[in-house]
């Protein structure tokens, strides 16, 4: 197989969760223009069903689907959903990340809903694509975390824009999401499947305000944030048999901020 060959998706078989927010419809745009038959999967909201029927537009063979990440069972019916459709699956994406805690100090209630859906939900979809994988001898899991599982936050850039950057559930769940994909890759590399990790820095939107923006691209080596493709070759690239060889890494895509 030549190199370029290697990067295509064409013939496999894709499952994300969520799709039609900022990471991840790029995701989505990734595998879906890679070729591969993808799954999108989350309660099911309008912006869904939109990027759903943006990409098949685009030519891709996209199917969103129902799944509530906080119950085992809606899970479990969504991977035999699938396998029923598909007959296997070769790559899973955990992207699907709700947002409960707005601050530091809200009731404790929040912090739990946020673990029950952003770990004990990645668990138990992982746990039921994964397993299939093995099985089969082959696959890819990707783990969408980020660089604030790495790193403290910094005041700095937030203070006088209204803006709280310490909301603990978000670093506590993407710091364990990293280290949960060293032991997903531990766990079923010996069956062929893959785990791997990216950890995207800020990405840069209509409502980001303008001195956030600025504050935010003086800490990168590249001097901006985050744009609207920046995330998707990476996707393709942990998908893919070009990274076939490729297993408990946690692609750091920030523009360089964590190490400046």
């Amino acid at each position: 197989m030549k190199v370029l060959e290697s990067f295509s998706l064409a013939g496999k078989v894709a499952v994300m969760t969520g799709g039609e927010g900022m990471f991840g419809r790029q995701a989505a745009d990734g595998l879906h223009e890679a070729g591969a038959k993808l799954f999108i999967a989350s309660p099911l909201t309008e912006e869904l069903h939109k990027a759903a029927g943006e990409m098949r537009a685009d030519g891709g063979d996209v199917t969103p689907l129902y799944v509530d990440l906080g119950d085992e069972k809606s899970i479990l019916a969504l991977a035999d959903d699938i396998i029923q459709q598909a007959g296997h699956v070769d790559i899973l994406v955990n992207n699907a990340v709700v947002r409960p805690m707005k601050s530091y100090q809200d009731d404790a209630s929040a912090f739990a809903e946020s673990m029950k859906v952003n770990a004990t939900g990645s668990f138990i979809i992982t746990r039921a694509f994964g397993d299939r994988m093995a099985r089969r001898g082959s696959g890819s899991i990707i783990n969408i975390a980020s660089m604030q599982g790495m790193i403290a936050p910094d005041p700095a850039l937030y203070d006088g824009l209204g803006m709280d950057g310490f909301i603990p559930d978000y670093f506590f769940h993407k710091g364990g999401m990293i280290q949960y994909t060293r032991f997903l890759a531990s766990h079923y590399g010996r069956n062929g499947v893959r785990c791997n990790a990216i950890s995207p820095g800020g990405l840069q939107s209509h409502r980001t305000p303008e001195e956030f923006v600025k504050r935010y691209s003086r800490h990168t080596m590249l001097g901006r944030m985050a744009g609207p493709d920046d995330l998707k070759g990476a996707v393709v690239f942990l998908a893919s048999d070009a990274a076939a060889y490729v297993t408990a890494v946690n692609l750091v895509v920030d523009g360089g901020y964590i190490a400046k």
